[in-house]
């Protein structure tokens, strides 16, 4: 044999050798695969920010963390991702992808999806009629066609607004007509008190009580009593009470009548609650104005600005428990936001979040894995990593819609 044929029949083994070496490698990855060996790829965190608002829509950004537990990255082609999130098991938005690439441990997925916001009076109703307590729920799924097993994830937490709290007070106020048809104060208003209503589709109605003293020695008639309601300069409903009363010389009354808002303003309204430019994001100012007309003796009236009893209230509120955007440093695959007091923030700096983790694996065959804690399979990572991308981010989004 010459020297040629000799390099040639060496460089033909070792080719051989090597491509007998991928095809073993390749079918023991399978096999393992096939048998289980390998973990199922899951859902190891979901975080959500709101993203554009416009007059129609409100996008929702979502960093969905994808745990691979094997030891190699592997084109995951048979790999699909879902996630729906809910607001009082009102489904806000719902999104996912198909062919999923990642590489061993941690990889992120950046999808978008998008609420209408159409949609965000129906979930009021919820929140009222709740107790002004929402519970959001974020379910995940990852499913590999290859392994037929799904692997699941889903977090929860109760966000909660006290937005007439300030309302209900026991200060004595002064009203004053500044009218040349009499002296002041003209009365005062001893209480006040308001609660929400019946709420229907259409309206939230707030009834409301104001105990009156009137300091002088004619009586007077309230004819009438008059309300506006805005919600960051959105004006939200206005109305007048239909009877009124009789205040007899140094004697209490007791006004009661009933505002409301108006539900078809509410998708206006959260417009301008997620915009950093009106009062700053998720931030709301509720302004309540009142009036009184006031018949004096003799038959006179004058409408008489309730300013003593103008109610302000800001409301914040931080729905997904972002912080700081998470899109802008902060750990997508821990928890950590979570612990804090970001969930619902009043004006008097009080919050309640309460927030609960659940990482439930169930596979196609209705079998449950007991080997996988976390929310991953085959005792690997963990779910709580660094959220670094290992992997190729492949795809289309779906492009959920609020379907209400």
């Amino acid at each position: 044999m010459n020297p040629s044929d000799a390099v040639a029949a060496l460089v033909g083994s070792k080719r051989k050798i090597a491509l007998l070496a991928v095809l073993v490698v390749v079918g023991t990855v399978g096999g393992a695969f096939a048998l289980g060996v390998l973990g199922a790829p899951s859902v190891a965190a979901v975080d959500n920010t709101f993203g554009d608002v416009t007059n129609e829509t409100t996008a929702i950004e979502t960093d969905l963390v994808v745990s691979n537990p094997n030891p190699v990255g592997v084109g995951l082609d048979g790999v699909s991702v879902n996630y729906t999130v809910s607001m009082n098991d009102i489904e806000m938005a719902q999104g996912g992808r198909e062919g999923v690439r990642v590489g061993t441990g941690n990889s992120t997925l950046e999808l978008e999806t998008w609420l209408r916001n159409d949609g965000i009076p129906p979930w009021w109703v919820s929140h009222v009629r709740n107790g002004e307590r929402t519970t959001l729920d974020i379910d995940a799924t990852a499913t590999s066609d290859r392994l037929g097993r799904s692997v699941d994830f889903s977090r929860s937490r109760e966000i909660r607004t006290d937005i007439l709290g300030a309302f209900n007070s026991d200060e004595t106020r002064p009203v004053n007509a500044d009218s040349p048809l009499t002296g002041d104060p003209v009365l005062y208003v001893n209480e006040t008190r308001g609660e929400w209503g019946t709420v229907s589709e259409l309206e939230t109605p707030i009834e409301m009580a104001f105990t009156v003293y009137n300091p002088n020695i004619e009586p007077y008639a309230v004819t009438e009593i008059g309300y506006d309601i805005t919600m960051n300069g959105v004006e939200m409903g206005s109305g007048q009470t239909e009877e009124g009363y009789v205040i007899p010389s140094h004697s209490t009354e007791t006004v009661e009548f009933t505002t409301g808002l108006e539900n078809r303003r509410l998708d206006d309204w959260w417009v301008t609650h997620l915009d950093e430019d009106v009062r700053g994001h998720q931030v709301t100012g509720l302004r309540i104005e009142f009036y009184a007309v006031i018949e004096f003796p003799g038959g006179e009236e004058a409408t008489v600005p309730l300013d003593a009893l103008t109610y302000e209230e800001t409301i914040e509120t931080d729905i997904f428990g972002e912080g700081d955007d998470v899109r802008n440093g902060s750990d997508p695959s821990t928890d950590e936001r979570d612990s804090g007091d970001g969930g619902n923030e009043t004006s008097d700096g009080t919050a309640d979040d309460d927030m609960s983790d659940s990482d439930d694996t169930t596979d196609s065959g209705n079998e449950t894995d007991d080997d996988t804690t976390g929310g991953t399979d085959g005792g690997s990572d963990d779910g709580s990593g660094d959220g670094t991308e290992n992997g190729t981010d492949d795809g289309d989004d779906d492009g959920g819609i609020l379907p209400l």
